[in-house]
């Protein structure tokens, strides 16, 4: 069996795509720091599974233990990376923890990767990198313009690995994501609601009473309702995209091939909070706050290209992410501490 080397694999859709990549009969080895994860995460992915995880607690800034890392497991077929600060608010924050975080930390994987001739990488990008965009559905064409330091952090890295296929003939695929969310549907898994980042485990925490109110930030955009417009997928159609890219690197070896990641259908913050209501029977308290830095209209994804190449089609629907993402929240009101 092929090893597949996963950096970040405990975290939202690291874990969730490990469990894909054991369940298509690879080797999985985790890297990660539990910066913002959880050891149990890892627990639960080989209780669902059946098959074990190996597992190697280093943060990508050490690239003496990364190195160890490659030099302990021999014959690795290819690399996953997620591992990266990934909060749009807080890279306009603090800028230079992101660049360092992100960018040096990928540096330090791509090096030590050459040095051990491991030349196959699914980058975790996103769609960030297209900024404003000036149309939607958005092309892989579409200009990239982003405009927050997490998404400039992401096309720099995009560029260093397109550079590295043209210099040493990487095999690369970048998977552009949308906005993930719901669970795995064993309720096992899911976002931590300690380190929520998106709408969605907001809305999940106010439907089980933890917290008080979700902030809608802006209600003044160009938008049919005013919230802004977003492409929503399931974390599991995502995670089976990076099994998808891993199968194209074995039969389109050493090129660089990039691809959006979502449905193509947008939804509204209003929509998504109106449909959680009518799913969970809860009320959900909303209050209206200034737009963020960094926020956009709307982004919806033009995904005919993975559907063409990769062979892969997102098939959940809204009414199957919110129903998985209230399953994994009742059930875990605290998370995996619970």
């Amino acid at each position: 069996m092929k090893k597949i080397l996963v950096t970040g694999g405990s975290g939202y859709i690291g874990s969730h795509t490990c469990i894909e990549l054991l369940n298509a009969g690879f080797d999985v080895i985790v890297v990660d720091d539990f910066s913002n994860s959880v050891a149990e995460a890892i627990n639960r992915v080989e209780k669902i599974t059946n098959k074990k995880i190996t597992f190697h607690q280093v943060n990508l800034l050490d690239k003496k233990s990364l190195n160890n890392v490659f030099h302990q497991e021999e014959n690795i077929h290819a690399v996953i990376h997620f591992a990266a600060l990934k909060a749009v608010g807080e890279s306009v924050a603090h800028p230079l923890e992101y660049y360092t975080n992100n960018i040096t930390g990928s540096l330090n994987l791509f090096e030590v990767m050459k040095n051990h001739n491991v030349s196959n990488i699914v980058f975790s990008s996103s769609a960030t990198v297209y900024g404003d965009p000036e149309t939607t559905p958005i092309k892989e064409n579409a200009k990239i313009q982003a405009t927050n330091p997490y998404g400039h952090s992401k096309v720099m890295m995009e560029q260093i690995l397109i550079d590295t296929n043209i210099a040493h003939q990487w095999g690369v695929v970048i998977l552009r994501y949308f906005n993930p969310v719901g669970a795995h549907p064993s309720g096992k898994i899911g976002e931590d609601p300690e380190y929520p980042n998106n709408l969605l485990p907001f809305v999940s925490q106010v439907a089980a009473g933890i917290r008080e109110q979700v902030t809608i930030f802006g209600d003044d955009y160009q938008t049919p309702d005013g919230t802004g417009i977003r492409d929503y997928i399931h974390v599991v159609d995502l995670a089976r995209a990076h099994v998808k890219s891993i199968e194209k690197l074995n039969t389109s070896p050493k090129q660089t091939h990039i691809f959006n990641v979502g449905t193509g259908t947008g939804y509204s913050v209003k929509q998504i909070i109106e449909t959680f209501r009518r799913i969970s029977g809860k009320k959900i308290k909303t209050v209206i706050g200034p737009r963020r830095p960094g926020d956009i209209a709307e982004c919806t994804a033009d995904t005919s290209l993975a559907n063409k190449e990769l062979n892969w089609h997102a098939e959940f629907g809204l009414k199957e992410m919110i129903e998985s993402a209230w399953k994994w929240q009742s059930t875990h009101p605290n998370g995996y501490k619970s």
